[in-house]
This record gives C-alpha cells, sequence and structure tokens, in this order.
C-alpha cells in the first residue's frame, strides 16, 4: 500500500530523506540550512525594543563557562557522532535523535508550563479520588446505614476501578493518543462522579464510584507519558518531578475540604422522604470534582502529542503542533523574531496502522466500527504482551517489582497509621467508662445525654427517656418496666438480656435489632426513624482530617528536594535510597508507638517516601519507547493498585492485633523494592524513545 504520507514533506533541496533544519553544515545527516528566512528591519519586537547586543552577553563568558547553547551543540554533534558509527540505526531510533533535536531548538517555555498546569489538575484528581472515599466513608456509613463489609467494598472499589481504568486507558492512548484519551477518561470521571454524590443507595453509589475510579485511572499514565514528550532531555527528570507534586496537592485539597465541610455542617436538602441529600454529597463529593472538570476544560485548548503522531506516520500535523509549541515559546522570551527551521521529520509507517486503513475503508458504518474495535482490542493486547519481550523483559519484570513494593507499603500503611490513631483513641475512651451497677431508678425524667456508660442489673420504673441522645451505652440484664423514649438518637447502644414492660418507643433509632436477647412484653415501637441519621462533629474524626492534611503537607519538602536533585543524583539512587530510608522509618516504630510517635513518623515517611514515587514515574517513562510507553505505565499503575487493593486490605486487619506484622511486611517490601531499584539503567542522558 502507498505511504499517503510520502508526498506531505517540506522538502529544501537534495536527495536527503529526512529533511534539513537548523544552523550549521550537514555533517550528521540532518543538514542544516545556511539561510534563515529575511527579516524587515521593524520587525523586531517590542519587548526586545531598547537593548542592545552589549545587554544581551553571556555572564559566564568571564568566567570561561561555557554558554548553554555551546553545551547543548556539542551534545548534539556527540549524538550525531554516534549516529554515523551506528550505521544501522532503525527509523524510530533515527525519529528519536531528531525529535530531541527540535525539543531543544523549541526550547522550555511558556506552552510547556500551560500545559504542566493543565496536566497537573489532572493527576491531582487522581489524588483526590484516592482520598475522597475514605473521608466521606464516616459519614456515608451513618447516611445509608453500612455494613462494615459494606465499607471495606466501599473503600476498594474505587481502586479497583483505577486499576482497570490504567491498563485500558493506558493501552488505548498508544493507539488512539494521549489527548483523545485523557480527555474521555476525565468526562466519565466527572459525569459518574456527579451521579454518585446524588445516589441514594448503597449500590448505586458503589456502582458510580466504581466507574468514576475508571475513569480517573487513565489520569496517571497517560498524564507523564504525555507531558515527557514535550520536554527534552536536560528538563526531563525536574519537571516530572514536580508534575508529582500536583499529586500531593490533590491529598491536601481533598483532606482540607473534608475538615471544613463534613463535620461541621449537617446542612443539606430532601426530596420527598426517599431523597435525602446531605453536605458531603452535595458540596464535598462535587468539590472534589472541580480539579478534573478543570483539567477537562484546558485540554480541549491543548494539541495531541507530536511524538504520537509522528509514531503514527501523521506529519503534518506534527509539524504544525511543533512550530506552535517554538513560536509560543521565543515569543514569550521576547524573541518572536526566531524562525521555526524544521522542513520534514521523519514519521514511520507501521503495518497495524494500514491495516486499519484497509479494513476502514470497506462495509458499512456499524462493520467497520466493529473491525476498528476489535483492531484496536488485538492492538492493545499486543502491546501489553510485547513487554514482556526480549527487549524489555528484564527492565518489566525490575519495575513490576519496585511499583508493587512500594504501593504495598505506602497504601498499606497511609490505612494503618490513622486505623491504628482511631483504634488509641478508643482505648482512652474506653478506659473512661463509667459502670454502674444494680441502679434503681423510679418515676424520672431523664433530659440529658448518656455516654460511655454501662449500666447493669438496673431498675427502671416509670421513667422518660425524651430528646436525649445515647452514645456507647450498654445496658445489661436491666429492667424496663412503664418507661417512656421519645425522639432518641443513639450511636452504639445496645440492650442486652434485658427486660422491658408496657414500654412505648417513639420516633426513635432504638430499633429491634438493638435489643439483644432481650424479653419484650406488652411493648410498642411508634414512628421509628427511617434509616441512619449523622452524628454531631466528633474531635476523633477531626484528628484524623487533621493527620491526613498533616501527611500530604509533609510531602512537600520531600517533593521539592527530589526534584532540584533529580537530574544531578540519578533516579536509580534517588529510588533506592529514597525507599531503604523509608523502611527504616516504619521499622524506628517499634521503638515508640504514641500517637504523637505515629503521626511523626507518619510524615516522615510520606516525606521520603515521595522522592521515591518521583524517581519511579520518571524512569517509567524514560525506560519505554514511545509506541508502548502509556501502555507500559498503565501495566505498572495497575498493578500499583492492585498492590493498594492487598496492602490496605491486609495491614488493616492487623490494627489492634499487632504491630509487629504490619511493620516488618512494609519493612521487608521496602528493602526489597529499594535493592531491585539500584539494578535499574540510569537514564538521565537517554533520548526518550
Amino acid at each position: 500500500m502507498a505511504d499517503p504520507y510520502q508526498n506531505n514533506v517540506y522538502h529544501h533541496g537534495g536527495n536527503d530523506p529526512y529533511g534539513t533544519y537548523g544552523e550549521g553544515g550537514g555533517q550528521d545527516g540532518y543538514g542544516y540550512q545556511g539561510e534563515s528566512y529575511p527579516q524587515e528591519d521593524d520587525a523586531a519586537s517590542d519587548v526586545t525594543e531598547g537593548h542592545d547586543d552589549e545587554d544581551q552577553m553571556y555572564e559566564g563568558e568571564y568566567q570561561g563557562i561555557p554558554h548553554p547553547d555551546e553545551v547543548k551543540a556539542a551534545q548534539r554533534a556527540a549524538r550525531a557522532k554516534a549516529r554515523q558509527a551506528q550505521s544501522g540505526a532503525t527509523e524510530l531510533e533515527e525519529l528519536a535523535e531528531q525529535y530531541e533535536d527540535i525539543m531543544e531548538d523549541c526550547g522550555h517555555g511558556r506552552f510547556q508550563w500551560t500545559l504542566f498546569i493543565v496536566l497537573g489538575l489532572a493527576l491531582m484528581a487522581d489524588g483526590v479520588e484516592c482520598f475522597v472515599v475514605g473521608f466521606v466513608l464516616p459519614s456515608a456509613e451513618k447516611d445509608m446505614c453500612l455494613s462494615n463489609g459494606e465499607k471495606g467494598m466501599l473503600g476498594l472499589i474505587v481502586f479497583l476501578g483505577m486499576m482497570v481504568g490504567a491498563i485500558i486507558w493506558g493501552g488505548m492512548a498508544d493507539k488512539l493518543g494521549r489527548r483523545k484519551c485523557l480527555i474521555w477518561a476525565l468526562t466519565i470521571n466527572c459525569v459518574f462522579a456527579f451521579l454518585s454524590s446524588f445516589a441514594q443507595g448503597y449500590g448505586f453509589f458503589l456502582f458510580f464510584r466504581l466507574f468514576s475510579g475508571i475513569g480517573i485511572g487513565g489520569s496517571v499514565p497517560i498524564v507523564y507519558s504525555y507531558f515527557s514528550e514535550f520536554l527534552q532531555m536536560d528538563k526531563r527528570g525536574e519537571h516530572l518531578s514536580w508534575l508529582c507534586m500536583f499529586w500531593m496537592m490533590g491529598g491536601i485539597y481533598a483532606s482540607f475540604t473534608a475538615w471544613g465541610i463534613i463535620p461541621r455542617y449537617g446542612w443539606g436538602f430532601s426530596m420527598g422522604t426517599e431523597f435525602q441529600f446531605h453536605s458531603w454529597r452535595v458540596v464535598f463529593v462535587l468539590v472534589c470534582a472541580l480539579p478534573a472538570i478543570t483539567s477537562l476544560v484546558g485540554l480541549l485548548f491543548m494539541p495531541e502529542s507530536p511524538r504520537f503522531l509522528l509514531e503514527n506516520a501523521k506529519h503534518d500535523e506534527a509539524w504544525m503542533i511543533l512550530k506552535n509549541v517554538h513560536d509560543t515559546n521565543w515569543r514569550a522570551k521576547g524573541q518572536p523574531e526566531k524562525v521555526f527551521q524544521v522542513t520534514h521529520i521523519k514519521a514511520p509507517k507501521t503495518q497495524e496502522d494500514e491495516f486499519i486503513e484497509i479494513q476502514s475503508a470497506t462495509g458499512t458504518a456499524m462493520q467497520r466500527w466493529g473491525v476498528r474495535t476489535l483492531t484496536l482490542c488485538k492492538l492493545v493486547l499486543k502491546n501489553i504482551a510485547s513487554l514482556l519481550g526480549p527487549e524489555l523483559r528484564l527492565s518489566t519484570l525490575f519495575m513490576a517489582i519496585i511499583w508493587f513494593t512500594m504501593a504495598f507499603s505506602y497504601y498499606g500503611l497511609g490505612v494503618w497509621f490513622p486505623d491504628m490513631i482511631k483504634y488509641l483513641q478508643q482505648e482512652e475512651y474506653d478506659s473512661k467508662v463509667k459502670v454502674f451497677h444494680r441502679e434503681r431508678v423510679e418515676d424520672f425524667r431523664f433530659n440529658f445525654s448518656l455516654e460511655n456508660q454501662i449500666h447493669k442489673e438496673g431498675e427502671y420504673i416509670n421513667d422518660k427517656f425524651i430528646s436525649i441522645e445515647m452514645k456507647s451505652v450498654k445496658f445489661e440484664d436491666s429492667l424496663f418496666e412503664d418507661c417512656y423514649f421519645e425522639d432518641i438518637k443513639s450511636t452504639e447502644t445496645i440492650f442486652e438480656n434485658c427486660t422491658i414492660r408496657a414500654t412505648i418507643f417513639y420516633n426513635t433509632d432504638l430499633y429491634k435489632e438493638k435489643f439483644i436477647n432481650c424479653k419484650l412484653e406488652n411493648t410498642t415501637f411508634h414512628h421509628n426513624k427511617k434509616g441512619c441519621h449523622l452524628d454531631s462533629e466528633e474531635e476523633n474524626d477531626i484528628l484524623i482530617y487533621l493527620v491526613s492534611f498533616l501527611g500530604s503537607l509533609s510531602v512537600l519538602p520531600g517533593n521539592i528536594i527530589s526534584a532540584m536533585f533529580m537530574e544531578k543524583i540519578g533516579r536509580v539512587k534517588i529510588i533506592g535510597f529514597s525507599m531503604l530510608i523509608s523502611a527504616g522509618c516504619t521499622f524506628f516504630l517499634f521503638l515508640s508507638f504514641s500517637e504523637a510517635a505515629i503521626i511523626a513518623w507518619q510524615c516522615l515517611f510520606c516525606g521520603v517516601s515521595v522522592a521515591a514515587w518521583n524517581g519511579i514515574e520518571v524512569i517509567t517513562v524514560e525506560l519505554y519507547p514511545a509506541s508502548k510507553r502509556a501502555t507500559a505505565f498503565g501495566v505498572l499503575n495497575g498493578l500499583c493498585k492492585l498492590a493498594a487493593i492487598l496492602g490496605s486490605s491486609i495491614f488493616a486487619s492487623f490494627v489492634g492485633v499487632t504491630k509487629v506484622v504490619p511493620i516488618l511486611l512494609s519493612c521487608t517490601a521496602l528493602v526489597c523494592g529499594g535493592l531491585v531499584a539500584l539494578k535499574l539503567p540510569d537514564t538521565r542522558e537517554k533520548i526518550l524513545q
């Protein structure tokens, strides 16, 4: 089949199959233009008016420091020399070399920073999704009357959705485009996040959160692949690390919003008796969808990755995008007279693309859609299988171990730390319980709340319990006769082995399930409260929000330091040493185990582990070629979410049982992952393939 793009080139002359661009000689196989486009005398930008050449003199010239442009020219010459030595370079390798040269000419400026904000918000949305369910669970538990099993499923369903979404969207992004897939993924997330905020039943809420997770699951693999393809080699590690900061900002945003909205403001509205909308639904879930919505709007004004377009033989579109990047950056720097001099970019044609074109030219619209969908599924699966091919097998195995061990420890401890704080608080609360033995109360009106009490073998005759709250109250082997209960709100209140005679319960939430092995004689229940009510503000909940907020905030120093030293130290050392230090942080929990110690070690652990996360995400981008980059990132990120599900489930099961197992599990996983990371190749000066 003839190549439809073979005539869409901007030949400047000669028989060079790759065209010409830049300045200088053409010794490296990529010729350079000898003259630039003519400029009028008054074509200078107003921004540069009033500046002479002497003002623009390089400061390091007097110190013998080479100009950055000279360094880049030397690097480019070295790469050209290496190309000549490797006469058997493939088309894709030549494209990678040429693309790096073009990105250096385009520079790093306004375009990259704009894209940085837009993609950062998408990454922030992923961070919010990881935190949001944990914050709404206490309110959702009361609002939907959830059992412990249902609460656990609600906490895990989002990670399950994100796992599936990462694999699906990552694979599709390598075949359909980064921008297109990210737009669809964020759209699905926004739609189902909106629907989940109004879902009344547990089943619908679970379903909507699952699909919301599937949507946002595509953000991480696509965002890093997308952004990396607009960065030159010497900027890649640092700026991808800065991008990681948005995930941390998502955690801060979610915890701060939860802290400000959920505990204190129980307002809402209702539509009849069946539809109740509390603050955690109407405000919190919708507010937490704002980063995804904002990113989605911004993406509508962003272009597709030119590297993806070139990999799929779309030369003209890629050339126009690269020209726009070049012009945007240099205009912002006050040099609009700089001309984009690239005339042709190598764009290989693959058999997979030809197969789609042949099939799409035949049959009805439905048949074409079916063929395209089937072909897309086959290509995605083939791409996933290629990650275990001879060239990538070892890298994929090492990265899978690193991603799994890091996520297993990070998310496992992320659940274990706050759960242990809750457990310690509950232990302290239980130690202050008041116990009443054989009390007899007759003709008394209880108009005050009862909290943290145990009443054993008591007798209550002709008493009234009106408009009070009962929290953590237990009546054992007691007698209630001719009593009257009205407008009662209860939390963790039960009656066990009690005898209740001629007693009326009116407008209470004391359901028959709360009477365990009790004898109910001539007892009636009128107008019981429907559903579950939301508790008032609790200090313990506020502390949990604060702990999560501090844990997210503590990531900031580690993020800044890792970004500054990503190019100097290298990805491999940052990953390896950060994981080993994180293991040490968890091990020191053996020495002190108070609430303050847990909070302090959690902050230190989060601050150190974020450096490892930054390095992992940067090196994942750099180890894989463009045609498999998003696919590999998606598979590894899906494995990460699987490890998160396992880690959070396993670690939570040991809360209140033992602290030894979670600490040893996390230490072992982090040490293994850190040692494997030190075996990875250094990709600092590797051109993005």
